[in-house]
Parts: C-alpha cells; sequence; structure tokens
C-alpha cells in the first residue's frame, strides 16, 4: 500500500461521522495504528498547531460563535497528511538511509537538475528491471508519486516511492 492510500485508509477509519474531519482527540490513536508511538506532549503540540491552522485558515465569516476553533480543533485530510506525510518520510529515509536515497535519486536523475523526468524514470526501470515498462505503467509510476502534479519526480516525492 502506497503513502497516500495508508493515509487515506487510516484517516477514513478515524473520521468516524464521515464528515471529513477526524477530532485532535482521535489523531493519537490514529497515529498509533500507523506505528507511531507520539508522547502526551507530542499530541498536544499537534492539537495546538491544528488549532492555530484552523483559525488562520477560515474566514471570520465562516469562523463558529464559540471560543474553540474549528469545533475544538479537527483535522481535514489535507492537514493529516501534511502533519503525517514528514513524519512518514523521516521514519523512511530513517530506515532506508538519506545518503543511500540521495545516491539512488542521483542514479534516477541522469540530467542532475533535481528532479525526475518522465523520460529518466523510464530509463532508470528500465536499467533496474532489465526490461521496459509500457508507457502506461510509467506514466501511472509517476502519477502515483508525483504529489505537486508538476510532472517531475523531486527528492521528497522520490523518497516516497522508495518507502512502497
Amino acid at each position: 500500500m502506497g503513502l497516500s492510500a495508508e493515509l487515506k485508509e487510516a484517516f477514513k477509519e478515524f473520521d468516524k461521522d464521515k464528515d471529513g474531519f477526524i477530532s485532535c482527540k482521535d489523531l493519537g490513536e490514529c497515529m498509533r495504528t500507523m506505528g507511531y508511538m507520539p508522547t502526551e506532549m507530542e499530541l498536544i503540540e499537534l492539537s495546538q498547531q491544528i488549532c492555530e491552522c484552523s483559525t488562520e485558515n477560515i474566514p471570520l465569516t465562516s469562523r463558529s460563535t464559540s471560543s474553540s476553533p474549528l469545533g475544538g480543533g479537527r483535522v481535514d485530510f489535507e492537514d493529516f497528511v501534511e502533519l503525517m506525510g514528514p513524519k512518514m518520510l523521516a521514519e523512511t529515509a530513517d530506515m532506508i538511509g538519506v545518503k543511500e536515497l540521495r545516491d539512488a535519486f542521483k542514479e534516477f536523475d541522469s540530467n542532475g537538475d533535481g528532479q525526475i523526468s518522465l523520460a529518466e524514470l523510464r530509463e532508470a526501470m528500465k536499467k533496474l528491471m532489465g526490461e521496459q515498462l509500457n508507457h502506461r505503467e510509467i506514466d501511472e509510476i509517476l502519477r502515483d508519486v508525483d504529489l505537486n502534479g508538476d510532472g517531475l519526480v523531486d527528492f521528497e516525492e522520490f523518497v516516497r516511492m522508495m518507502s512502497r
């Protein structure tokens, strides 16, 4: 299961009323089911981040009149990915080793511009697998890992790809 699929699955499981949000108090439990063991302090910091973000991003006219921002600090899927993505990337980088990841990235990035193009991905896959993947398979890989939709794979997206 890929990173975003794993995050989506976990998010859906804890979005109990299916309104597109999970509460701060469910966030810790959700993280634990994904293999993270956040301390109480980390959870407090995360919920403060969520509350700060939610008050900054909501127009004044649509804020609730209660003193608690966004119904006591709830997280939508985008916020959840923002919170969990770096944790998962850091864990992957620690397990594999950042130097090894950088070296592997350089192998894929044949022109050294810091991004892997579709052609570079195709060439690297051919070298790695010893066979030509068809265009559809390469496009699918790129679509799956190209989170910002620019048609290229940057280092962060590469780390995500390698963590699958």
